[in-house]
């Protein structure tokens, strides 16, 4: 059944309720989910070696202690540095070059075939380039985490951008909306924006995810973090920093669906 989000946004506000029409049955569904399955980890967990499968207990008490330590603040505040650089860098790249080689043929039959050459290398193959050209640091790993978010957010434009209605262009033109930079801002960025916001938010997962592979040969972070603790079989470590990264990936996503439903409210 299609869900009036502009209307439910609407009903959220007059009605005050900070969590945008949260559904409270789905929610406790949500929770019982949860629950089910810390319970099937604990059940395992009792017939498991403890660094092959450590209990949630044992989980926690180490998630309390990295947290009071103080040792997963820094892999978050390392993490960090090179997260939001990389992810920025990457989504505006993305972006801008979805919109320009859909909107131009010429550009388009230009950097197609680099484009399809480009498009299978994998970001870890890059951390040779990464190393060699920006050093074993923050900037080597932002350079993984941009090249990841590009790709997603390149083709989330550019399928937004190409399946803009020519009869909406024409409606523009025809009141006075002329050249193409006008057009572009006027007409063609707002009604891609479902599909560009989309690809923005697949690229935030995608950046998390490669916080890990990026750390991989060095630098400092979470994913190190986990790579030292998998090496030395502290399991519970690995799923602490696991829990954190799903955490700090379920703020951020929040976040932005809020304001994506936001801004899309008109739809």
């Amino acid at each position: 059944m299609a869900i009036d989000v502009g209307e439910t946004v609407e009903r959220s506000e007059e009605s005050g309720d900070p969590f945008g029409g949260l559904d409270g049955r789905r929610a406790l569904r949500g929770v019982v989910g949860v629950a089910a399955f810390v319970g099937l980890w604990f059940a395992v967990s009792l017939v498991q070696p403890s660094y092959v499968l450590p209990s949630p207990v044992a989980v926690a008490a180490t998630f309390f202690e990295e947290a009071t330590s103080g040792g997963m603040a820094t892999a978050l505040g390392n993490s960090i540095l090179h997260w939001i650089p990389g992810a920025v860098v990457g989504t505006a790249a993305g972006v801008a070059t979805g919109i320009a080689l859909a909107w131009s043929p010429l550009l388009d039959d230009v950097t197609a075939p680099v484009v399809r050459v480009l498009r299978p290398v994998p970001p870890l193959a890059l951390i040779g380039f990464a190393i060699a050209w920006l050093g074993i640091n923050h900037a080597g790993a932002a350079f993984i985490i941009a090249v990841g978010a590009f790709w997603i957010n390149f083709y989330a434009t550019y399928g937004g951008v190409e399946g803009v209605s020519e009869d909406l262009l024409d409606v523009a033109r025809s009141l006075g909306v002329q050249g193409d930079v006008e057009q572009i801002r006027a007409v063609v960025i707002p009604a891609a924006l479902p599909e560009i916001s989309t690809g923005i938010r697949t690229g935030i997962g995608r950046c998390w995810m490669l916080v890990v592979a990026s750390e991989i040969f060095g630098v400092p972070g979470i994913g190190r973090r986990i790579l030292r603790a998998s090496n030395n079989l502290q399991v519970d470590v690995v799923i602490t920093y696991i829990l954190v990264l799903s955490l700090l990936f379920l703020i951020v996503d929040v976040s932005f669906r809020a304001v994506q439903r936001r801004v899309l409210a008109w739809r």
